[in-house]
């Protein structure tokens, strides 16, 4: 039987018409049970924890810290060489707050590769700050996820291809690493994204959609998406669909793709 595909409300892109606190409550009440966002640090771990048990919401996924606009890591630093304490720092914190909030994915951000480090040096740096931070993470029951972010949008992240974030996790091993395959990433920089579904499933452990070109809501764009979500299916995929996208009015009303695509947004047909 094929997988049930459920997904989760992205709270950094969906229902910005509201403050960040009373996003939880809107995609409660427009049917999620999972949510996930880069960035919680600007709150205390506590305080979402409240608010995803006042609303009966699973935490998905967070992503590690990323340093100050302008700064060296302020795309992350698990590739700069030299700034091994940045990025240990920054996995505890996001380890701590994974924690709190029983959050099972930590997006590990790759950084921007500086134009005077070479791409050699900069991969060394990054598998060994990558085999210390899964050491840290199987521990407390994490798995980390590797994100290729295209270069459009963010001109020289480390992590472009998806080929390279599934042979990193394929070379590191283990349970502790996976894919963040992003389907707007995808698309933008390499294209034919069903085949590269396809063909690096086994490494998937999240998967995050927006459309081509104007990174909108499934359906409103060039993406095929009958055959993505048709590839996921198929391949018995358990994991969650993060809702990254743009919305191109509200939120609410652009929500109808879920049905008209088969996405469920909980973890079974029958409410938890």
């Amino acid at each position: 039987m094929p997988a049930h595909l459920k997904a989760s409300a992205n709270l950094k892109w969906l229902f910005t018409e509201l403050p960040f606190e009373a996003r939880f409550e809107a995609a409660a009440e427009n049917g999620f049970t999972a949510v996930e966002y880069a960035s919680p640090y600007e709150h205390t771990a506590i305080s979402l924890r409240q608010l995803l048990e006042a609303n009966d919401l699973q935490q998905i996924l967070i992503n590690t810290p990323a340093g100050e606009p302008g700064s060296p890591e302020r795309a992350g630093a698990a590739c700069l060489p030299g700034a091994g304490h940045i990025f240990r720092d920054q996995v505890h914190r996001a380890l701590d707050y994974a924690a709190e909030l029983d959050c099972g994915l930590v997006h590990v951000m790759a950084g921007i590769r500086p134009p005077h480090v070479s791409h050699d040096r900069a991969l060394g740096t990054y598998l060994d700050n990558l085999g210390w931070a899964a050491e840290r993470a199987v521990t407390g029951g994490v798995r980390l996820v590797l994100e290729a972010i295209n270069h459009t949008d963010r001109p020289g992240h480390f992590l472009e291809t998806q080929e390279m974030a599934a042979d990193i996790v394929s070379a590191l091993g283990g349970d502790a690493l996976g894919v963040l395959f992003d389907v707007y990433h995808c698309a933008v920089s390499q294209g034919d994204v069903v085949a590269r579904l396809r063909k690096l499933q086994p490494w998937v452990a999240h998967v995050q959609v927006a459309d081509l070109p104007h990174r909108g809501e499934p359906g409103t764009g060039k993406v095929p998406w009958e055959s993505v979500f048709d590839q996921l299916r198929g391949a018995n995929y358990t994991g969650w669909i993060g809702c990254e996208y743009r919305p191109v009015a509200d939120t609410a009303g652009g929500l109808s793709w879920l049905s008209r695509f088969g996405v469920g947004q909980q973890s079974s047909p029958a409410r938890r």
